[in-house]
């Protein structure tokens, strides 16, 4: 109501004046008061009709509007209201501009998206086959120290390269995800495996205790997120241990490694943030805890950090089902 009468302030003051100036003319004229009045009378029920009309085909129009609006950002959509003048006319036409320039924006986001993610698929899988390659030269090189600093360092590609379709994929629409019962159990060692040749390197202890939960997720993009914390937790501990538990329907992946400082602790999720630890290791992207963070959250999970400097940290993965998945 309220922009109603700020839109109309200048025909409603206006008949407010007209109707003052006849009330001026009938006293000059000393016509009847009675006439006076049951003109006026008149004047005000046929100015209330109008404007209650008009007032309710107002909030016919911005009720309808305030629908396209909405839908104004998920589709193309042109079934607007008719314009009541040249001014909204112009208004609708540049409205219409605009979204034919956002729709042709667009398309080309998604067609380069589309574009992107062809490319890497397919420079992740070209590149599997030198370093299955560079596996076999070294399942010929004598054992030694040099072969376990070349396994060691193969290793760390392969991670590298297996992190770069999850990325691509987390920032697209597509969704590959399985979602079913999976034994965490099975998840957990198949990853721990995995890393058994830098446990053994390292000298580094695992605690895996038993794991008897079965979980609502996707195997494959779950023990992503495990490996990266695994491999997070083994680069940060010199010595010591790595304990994986479950308490509730969480799973609790510890280590006794160098933690994080309180600073960074806030930000270590974020895309790009290395932090203090990150600046130490050169080679530290500041993607592994961001692609955690978004991947729990994509499967409908939650996802938490503690830690203390010096001694070292908590990761815990929330395995319940906090809300659908994306």
């Amino acid at each position: 109501m309220k922009e109603y009468l700020k839109k109309h302030r200048l025909g409603i003051v206006f008949g407010i004046l007209c109707g003052l100036l006849f009330g001026f003319y009938v006293y000059l004229i000393e016509f009847p008061i009675e006439g006076a009045v049951y003109v006026l009378l008149l004047w005000s029920i046929f100015g209330a009709i109008f404007l209650g009309a008009d007032f309710f085909l107002y909030k016919k129009k911005m009720k309808k509007l305030e629908i396209e609006e909405q839908k104004i950002l998920v589709s193309y959509n042109r079934n607007w209201p008719e314009y009541s003048d040249e001014i909204e006319h112009i208004y609708q036409n540049m409205i219409r501009k605009l979204q034919d320039e956002k729709m042709q924006m667009v398309s080309n986001q998604d067609a380069w998206q589309s574009d992107i993610t062809d490319y890497y698929t397919l420079w992740v899988h070209q590149v599997k086959t030198p370093i299955s390659a560079m596996k076999l030269m070294l399942l010929n090189m004598e054992s030694g120290s040099q072969r376990r600093e070349l396994e060691a360092e193969l290793f760390q590609m392969e991670q590298y390269v297996e992190m770069a379709l999850p990325y691509i994929r987390l920032q697209s629409d597509t969704n590959d995800l399985v979602i079913q019962f999976y034994e965490l159990d099975r998840i957990v060692k198949k990853a721990v495996k995995k890393f058994s040749k830098v446990f053994i390197g390292k000298k580094i202890s695992l605690d895996l205790k038993e794991i008897n939960l079965k979980v609502l997720t996707d195997d494959k993009w779950l023990s992503f997120v495990i490996e990266q914390i695994l491999s997070n937790a083994l680069k940060y501990t010199k010595e010591g241990k790595i304990q994986i538990y479950t308490m509730d329907e969480k799973l609790i992946i510890e280590d006794t490694g160098i933690g994080i400082a309180p600073e960074d602790l806030p930000r270590v999720c974020e895309n790009g943030y290395t932090g203090y630890n990150g600046r130490l290791d050169r080679k530290s992207s500041g993607l592994g805890l961001y692609l955690c963070k978004q991947t729990m959250e994509k499967l409908g999970h939650t996802f938490e950090i503690k830690s203390k400097v010096g001694i070292g940290t908590s990761v815990i993965l929330g395995l319940e089902r906090k809300k659908k998945v994306v």
